[in-house]
């Protein structure tokens, strides 16, 4: 089921919509957001000077910092007495990056979270538990007003309590999950300690997976746990852009559909903020054409990606972004050599003796760089089984270093001794 028309538009179709709505909202930034103006002015570029969408290189990027350094309001808008909803983020790096909400605002962003949910296999008959925290992240609210316009059920469980979301699935009959995907696994995982086979015992045959990436391993490991049968589709999004709904995977599994009726998606060299052809891996930029309250010009999101044009077998022709390779700036650089986590994860989630938990410390010993990662392995007898442990280490050592170009300490430690993770997983501790 498609929800929207306008998400298999002609090519030409959707340019024509793009172009009318990034006029629009230029017009509205100029004139009421200070900082957009200066920004414009600085580089000579008036409002009028975009006529097509080749124009939208030309104007300035914005970044998280232009957020925190114009906070809460100051790249707003409206007045806040329009306002209906505002959003955080944690601010564990500094200032909260502040977004609001007009009522117009809420209903576009509940329609293209039903855009999502339905991408993913969501339907009206569906009991969906939704496993997000409630409060300033934009997640759990948006994916459960997105399953109510639906018309699924929702089930606002929140994070943690474990056991007690389980008891749930399994006396409400859950169908649908919405999480993390390493709090899925960890669902998974507790289940069985309580004696239930996630796949037969519970109901749950789809997951919306979001709030962090999920490579193609973790999805193995999903069909693992939960089932070969479950639908696993991730979603993507930002608070600064909308929270969920930016885009999300069909069940063809080729790469996650934008809403582009709603944000202009480029690709662009993080090095020189040259914008690159389509096909090309990149930094992702992305431009919020229909928003009221904070419209944001070229988005510089941080995240690595390409992007595919090519209409899909869904039969949705909206331009499909690869799935996140990782973040600019979550990559690591050891010995002069960029690491990206992801890259690791594929590495370990291809070991059948270890499970799907894991974490990286990098850390400066002698003036050298060092990166130790911790992997729990699935069976605890192996630890008394010191020759093949040692085999064990050689081996994962050996591929990590095949893929990598480095050396990295492995440690292999007992099964559940490793932390767990409600919201989005905290994988790496840099020392250095």
């Amino acid at each position: 089921m498609i929800w929207a028309k306008e998400e298999s538009l002609s090519r030409e179709e959707i340019e024509e919509i793009q172009l009318k709505r990034l006029q629009t909202t230029v017009n509205r930034v100029y004139e009421k957001v200070p900082a957009y103006r200066l920004k414009m002015e600085e580089i000579k570029l008036k409002p009028d000077d975009i006529k097509s969408l080749k124009d939208l290189q030309k104007l300035p990027f914005t970044n998280k910092k232009d957020l925190r350094d114009h906070y809460p309001f100051g790249l707003f808008t409206v007045a806040k007495s329009e306002l209906v909803r505002i959003h955080a983020s944690s601010g564990t790096t500094g200032k909260p990056t502040v977004v609001g909400y007009t009522k117009n605002d809420l209903v576009t962003w509940t329609e293209l979270v039903t855009r999502i949910a339905v991408l993913g296999g969501a339907t009206k008959e569906d009991i969906a538990q939704i496993c997000f925290g409630y409060g300033m992240f934009t997640g759990a609210l948006g994916l459960h007003y997105g399953l109510e316009n639906l018309g699924a059920s929702v089930c606002p469980t929140s994070s943690g309590n474990t056991q007690k979301q389980i008891m749930y699935m399994k006396d409400f009959g859950t169908t649908l999950l919405v999480a993390t995907p390493s709090y899925a696994l960890h669902i998974g995982e507790v289940a069985k300690t309580m004696g239930f086979n996630p796949e037969t015992d519970l109901k749950v045959k789809i997951g919306l997976f979001g709030g962090e990436g999920m490579t193609e391993a973790m999805r193995m490991e999903m069909y693992k746990l939960w089932g070969k049968n479950m639908k696993v589709t991730q979603n993507y999004g930002m608070s600064e852009l909308i929270g969920p709904g930016v885009s999300g995977e069909c069940l063809e599994l080729c790469g996650m559909h934008i809403n582009e009726d709603h944000f202009i998606p480029e690709i662009i060299d993080s090095e020189t903020g040259e914008t690159l052809p389509p096909g090309s891996k990149g930094e992702l930029v992305i431009t919020c054409i229909t928003k009221e309250a904070l419209p944001l010009i070229r988005y510089r999101t941080k995240d690595i990606s390409r992007l595919m044009y090519e209409p899909c077998k869904c039969g949705r022709t909206t331009v499909r972004m690869e799935n996140l390779s990782g973040r600019s700036d979550d990559m690591l650089v050891i010995r002069g050599v960029n690491v990206f986590p992801s890259q690791i994860e594929e590495v370990l989630l291809n070991v059948a003796e270890i499970g799907p938990h894991y974490e990286i410390t990098v850390s400066r010993k002698n003036y050298l760089d060092t990166m130790e990662i911790k992997v729990e392995l699935v069976d605890d007898t192996l630890l008394d089984a010191y020759s093949k442990l040692e085999e064990l280490n050689k081996r994962i050592r050996s591929s990590l270093k095949l893929i990598l170009g480095l050396d990295a300490m492995i440690k292999l430690v007992a099964p559940r001794s490793l932390q767990r993770f409600e919201g989005k997983a905290k994988r790496v501790t840099d020392l250095r």
